[in-house]
């Protein structure tokens, strides 16, 4: 209790030690109108295609500005942002949106519909290896693209091919484990031109549908193989995705089914647009190049209130205003710093000593005495996010559901929100609910079950169970929450597991690589509604890293699709959840709520379940002396 009394007793009297001593950072920066955020881990980079983590998003907000823009009070509602409007057809699978014409990049050159077609283009590029690629996956076609679906791209998308795509469709461009065939487990969009040419040789060793041609099975192959013989061509034209720049000011998206909240999407980093004369230059004319250099400091643009200042490593990165920006005259700061403070306990020393304005975090540890003692620095938002554990279920004995549904049975989620986590709600699915979605109550803390369950399996009171590990990222919270469930796993199981603890970077590094049994996790909301917490556990989705994989629970996500209707779209999505939810890839621990400290100063910060505030809005209000 000493360090957090400590803490405390700095808070009460900041004030008036500040009056006693030199001018603190805070006083400093309010004086300036610099903002000073603690953001939590150094960001990997600042290319809205080439990152995918909320410490990032927070950065490129600023920086940059989607078609809309985030109401800073109303979370359902959006702000014209570099789009002044926009229209939809009946069924909202397509809009279109009328640009500002006073809209531009840092360096004074106009944003532009082609900026936007460049953006997507690019970020949907195979070579570019976007880690959140699919949250472009609404425009039609953006999937086909991304994946290289050759035979829909160079047959089913030309109006001249003489079978349509209903009909091709049944044949196995796509892999298929369960395939007998070599070439049909591979599928044909992925076979390399030497296993074409075999095929062309002798077409009985593919297993065609009988409804195909031998003149069409031909002519499908003669695409592929001119494909693979010409070597890194660019399928973007021949795929027909739906973006479309009718002019320089006009912007068309035509979309994979109804989409009603496609304007809350846009509002996402990876919706934004980049400056495609900046990348082209640097990049030597390839969009999907590395290394250029185009989001350095001395060579950055945006499109945002702010632009790029300056970048530290691992001590800040600051902004400052954007003089080009259309809404510059409104922007009521002159810059916000990020500091990349990855420990609560740093971060709350340095809150009190009057060096951050608003902290990531807070120890949970230190809330119950701060609503005490100093209530109004303290704020516990509700944010639409998940805590949970995947699973690896490729590696024995997790890739029996039996173990990894009792193993989630043996969490006790309401001890954890409650005593460890402080404000949070248990989980009792991956999707918190929202307005007009309740997710389907599958998990839940059972003891005696997971005994049972864990028995059937094979393990009876854990015996011969093999030692497996959690693998956490560096977070206090996140090891106290895993000993947590190391000691229930002990208790109730019988069952011995490590804690293994590291950096950011690695942590990425082996959830991505399968290289886990266990691995702590989390997932918070990029728009309003199911499915930004449901389309991630699709197969080859970037975000999923578990091995889960079921045709059904994608079939029913692909029909909630095509659904215009929101309560029956609803329906069909916790259809989807029920699936997923009892392979138990994953096991929910809670659902989030964000505790952090907020300095005085900082006006217009009003709670947002999605945390998404526009910096534009925020103020610097110190109290008069």
């Amino acid at each position: 209790m000493r360090f957090l009394t400590s803490i405390l007793a700095t808070g009460l009297a900041f004030s008036l030690l500040s009056s006693c001593q030199k001018e603190t950072q805070i006083t400093t920066a309010n004086r300036e109108d610099i903002l000073i955020m603690g953001n939590g881990n150094e960001p990997k980079g600042l290319d809205p295609h080439r990152v995918s983590g909320v410490t990032e998003s927070k950065i490129l907000r600023a920086l940059f500005e989607g078609l809309v823009q985030d109401d800073p009070v109303h979370d359902k509602s959006q702000l014209p942002g570099a789009a002044e409007s926009w229209t939809h057809n009946e069924d909202k699978s397509v809009w279109t949106f009328n640009l500002r014409k006073n809209a531009k990049w840092s360096d004074g050159t106009p944003v532009t519909s082609e900026d936007f077609v460049f953006a997507y283009h690019r970020m949907l590029r195979p070579e570019t290896a976007s880690p959140f690629v699919e949250m472009l996956y609404f425009l039609k076609n953006a999937k086909q693209y991304n994946r290289s679906e050759l035979g829909f791209i160079l047959c089913g998308q030309d109006p001249n091919f003489p079978v349509k795509w209903d009909t091709l469709k049944e044949i196995a461009f796509q892999p298929s484990e369960d395939a007998e065939n070599q070439y049909a487990k591979t599928g044909l969009d992925n076979l390399k031109l030497k296993d074409l040419e075999s095929i062309k040789a002798n077409l009985a060793s593919f297993p065609w549908p009988d409804t195909i041609s031998t003149e069409t099975q031909n002519l499908i192959l003669d695409r592929l193989i001119e494909y693979r013989q010409a070597e890194g061509v660019d399928l973007w034209d021949k795929a027909h995705v739906g973006v479309t720049a009718l002019d320089d000011y006009t912007l068309k998206l035509e979309l994979r089914g109804p989409t009603t909240f496609l304007p809350q999407l846009t509002k996402h980093f990876t919706w934004y647009p980049v400056p495609k004369h900046l990348i082209m230059d640097l990049g030597k004319g390839d969009m999907s190049a590395y290394f250029t250099e185009w989001t350095s400091p001395e060579n950055m643009v945006s499109n945002g209130p702010f632009q790029l200042k300056s970048w530290r490593m691992n001590h800040s990165v600051d902004t400052e205003r954007n003089p080009h920006y259309w809404d510059a005259e409104n922007v009521k700061l002159d810059g916000v710093r990020f500091l990349p403070i990855n420990n609560l306990y740093t971060e709350a020393r340095m809150f009190m000593d009057e060096q951050v304005h608003i902290t990531s975090g807070l120890p949970s540890e230190v809330i119950d005495e701060i609503k005490v003692k100093q209530p109004e620095l303290l704020r516990q938002d509700i944010y639409v996010g998940c805590i949970f554990y995947r699973c690896n279920t490729k590696r024995k004995p997790l890739d029996d559901v039996r173990v990894r549904e009792a193993l989630s049975l043996c969490i006790d989620k309401n001890t954890i929100s409650e005593k460890i986590l402080r404000g949070y709600k248990p989980a009792y699915a991956i999707t918190p609910p929202m307005e007009g979605y309740d997710p389907p109550h599958v998990i839940d803390y059972d003891i005696e079950k997971a005994r049972k369950l864990l028995a059937d399996a094979g393990y009876p009171n854990g015996e011969g169970f093999p030692r497996i590990k959690i693998l956490i990222a560096s977070r206090e919270t996140a090891r106290t929450m895993a000993e947590a469930v190391q000691a229930s796993f002990l208790e109730n199981l019988n069952i011995n597991v490590e804690i293994e603890n590291k950096e950011w970077a690695a942590y990425l590094t082996a959830m991505h690589e399968g290289d886990y049994d266990i691995a702590g996790g989390g997932w918070i909301g990029d728009y309003l509604d199911p499915l930004t917490f449901l389309e991630m556990w699709t197969e080859g989705n970037a975000n999923n890293n578990t091995g889960f994989a079921d045709a059904n629970f994608e079939g029913k996500l692909k029909v909630a699709g095509k659904i215009a209707d929101e309560e029956a779209r609803f329906t069909k999505l916790q259809e989807a959840e029920r699936i997923f939810l009892e392979s138990h890839a994953i096991m929910p621990v809670a659902w989030y709520s964000r505790n952090y400290l907020i300095h005085p100063a900082v006006k217009n910060y009003t709670p947002l379940l999605l945390d998404n505030h526009p910096y534009k809005q925020i103020e610097l209000i110190p109290a008069a002396k």
